[in-house]
């Protein structure tokens, strides 16, 4: 079926970036080529070289040519869009006529007076119900026209769900008031607090990995001994450190008719799916074998079997001092990153005694301070005595140790690194795939690289015993 002239547009975007992407992809591979002869003081490229950097160009040069194309095709379509919203302007100007005006209760009033079915008067929706039957079983005139006057309204109010049920028209009593749908409950999810207090950038365009130069061999300065005697020497020396590039994905495919016959189907299974992507998305920079945050932060044992907050504060304290140790000038500790019941538990110590030493704006006489406004995932819970903000995240795992453990992580946000495409997440939506079946794949994804390696031993982790299962 043909889409609007929004969606061929849409589709003409895509393609334009496309080829974009296409000639930037084949710009970079002959730069690559030419900095690694360079590297290896080649004056000419090998033959395996020239071949590569002559199939590029011609690469290169389609993809010029398909652009200059795209744009060309691109502008003759928003030609097209120009003139149709001209005509559609033009046919919406109402004109004066000499007619007899109708009686008030025969005029169509939408958006400025009360709904039809009102969730003040009608809340679970008995009344709409009772129109259906009443309409269907017994061809009810009245409410038949209260159901047409409410699809009236869902027509101006909520165009985009009527757009999918085209030809409907023996069944337009069964799009739902929006007041009885509304309060669905989404699945939950533990989504990306620690993510979200990374230290984000852009994601390179191309490529499967992100490569970054560390400093391994510093260079050396002595005090000098003697006058003209050579001073200090040593050769500076890096190690690449690459960091791959990862897809966090789910998929759904749901059938056409919940789609055609239901009330923001897709958009509530496509809201689950980005929740989903959020989720193992922070988990694996938490929890992935050898990279994840658990396996690269320096350990500080609290090992007890009667845990308490206040001995517990001085292991925080331990993880701070090692990350600032490992850092010194080039970062600081900023966020200690806590599952949910490790905050709570930590709320319902009581103390009588205080640090010697809090950070400036604290109460006298506290152990810390709670964000009131503060819920999951949307901000620091709260801030210690020591200036670290907490954040809360529950994609911490509650099953180490002997099983029942968690771990708490002190970080600098600043050596956090996390890659993303600023376009994440991204969708399909996908037709042709299910269409025997009458089925609609629906896609999300999103590309990540991450590393906290960056120093060793910038960041730490406090677990143990001490951090078993807590009881209030």
């Amino acid at each position: 079926m043909p889409g609007t002239i929004d969606d061929l547009i849409a589709s003409i975007e895509v393609e334009l970036e496309a080829a974009h992407k296409r000639r930037k992809k084949a710009d970079a591979e002959v730069k690559l080529i030419l900095d690694k002869a360079q590297q290896d003081g080649r004056s000419n490229l090998t033959p395996e070289e020239d071949e590569r950097v002559a199939e590029l160009f011609v690469a290169r040069d389609k993809a010029k040519a398909d652009i200059t194309g795209i744009e060309n095709k691109r502008a003759t379509a928003e030609k097209i869009k120009a003139e149709e919203m001209e005509r559609a302007a033009e046919q919406s100007k109402v004109k004066a006529m000499e007619v007899r005006k109708p009686a008030y209760d025969q005029v169509a009033r939408v958006g400025t007076e009360e709904r039809t079915y009102r969730k003040d008067l009608d809340p679970y929706g008995k009344g709409f119900l009772m129109d259906i039957s009443r309409q269907f079983m017994f061809q009810d005139v009245e409410a038949a026209s209260r159901l047409s006057r409410h699809m009236q309204e869902e027509r101006v109010e909520r165009a985009e769900y009527m757009q999918r049920a085209v030809g409907t028209g023996a069944f337009s009593g069964l799009t739902v008031p929006q007041y009885l749908t509304d309060m669905y409950a989404p699945a939950t999810a533990a989504l990306r607090p620690f993510a979200d207090v990374c230290n984000r950038h852009p994601l390179p365009e191309a490529g499967m990995s992100v490569n970054i130069s560390r400093i391994t061999t510093a260079a050396s300065a002595t005090v000098q001994s003697a006058e003209n005697v050579a001073v200090s020497e040593t050769n500076m020396d890096d190690t690449l450190l690459t960091v791959n590039v990862q897809t966090a994905a789910g998929q759904q495919t749901v059938s056409r008719q919940a789609i055609d016959r239901g009330s923001g189907i897709e958009d509530v299974t496509m809201q689950d799916l980005f929740n989903r992507v959020a989720t193992v998305l922070d988990s694996t920079l938490i929890n992935q074998a050898t990279n994840g945050l658990t396996n690269v932060a320096q350990a500080v044992a609290y090992t007890d079997a009667s845990p308490t907050g206040a001995e517990l504060y001085p292991k925080i304290l331990n993880g701070a001092a090692n990350v600032e140790a490992a850092l010194l000038a080039m970062g600081r500790p900023t966020h200690a990153v806590m599952h949910s019941r490790r905050w709570y538990w930590l709320s319902s110590q009581m103390s009588s005694t205080w640090p010697m030493i809090n950070w400036a704006g604290f109460p006298a006489q506290s152990a810390g301070t709670a964000n009131p406004n503060s819920s999951y995932a949307s901000g620091p819970r709260g801030v210690l005595p020591c200036g670290l903000e907490v954040i809360v995240d529950n994609n911490i795992s509650t099953a180490l140790g002997a099983g029942t453990e968690d771990e708490i992580y002190v970080v600098p946000s600043s050596e956090c690194h996390l890659w993303e495409d600023p376009a994440a997440p991204l969708f399909i939506r996908a037709e042709q795939p299910s269409a025997a079946s009458l089925g609609v794949l629906l896609v999300a994804y999103s590309y990540f690289a991450y590393t906290f390696a960056r120093y060793t031993n910038g960041t730490s982790k406090i677990g143990g015993t001490g951090l078993i299962a807590p009881t209030f």
